[in-house]
């Protein structure tokens, strides 16, 4: 399954920026991410962007890198 997103920049005085990834509605739900959730962006290369919670969420026995 994949969903395509757009990458937005929002620039902040002169050389500030702020770059935002939007997490597609039926991709958040499949991960069961919620409100305030923890996730890591690991690099694993140019292509491959990896997103991992940093804690388990709440209500749910998940370990760190399941």
């Amino acid at each position: 399954m994949g969903y395509e997103s757009k990458v937005q920049v929002i620039r902040r005085g002169g050389k500030n920026r702020q770059y935002y990834l939007i997490c597609p509605s039926p991709l958040a739900g499949a991960l069961e991410l919620q409100k305030g959730e923890l996730i890591e962006w690991v690099v694993k290369d140019r292509y491959t962007l990896e997103v991992r919670r940093t804690a388990p969420a709440a209500g749910r026995g998940r370990s760190r890198h399941e």
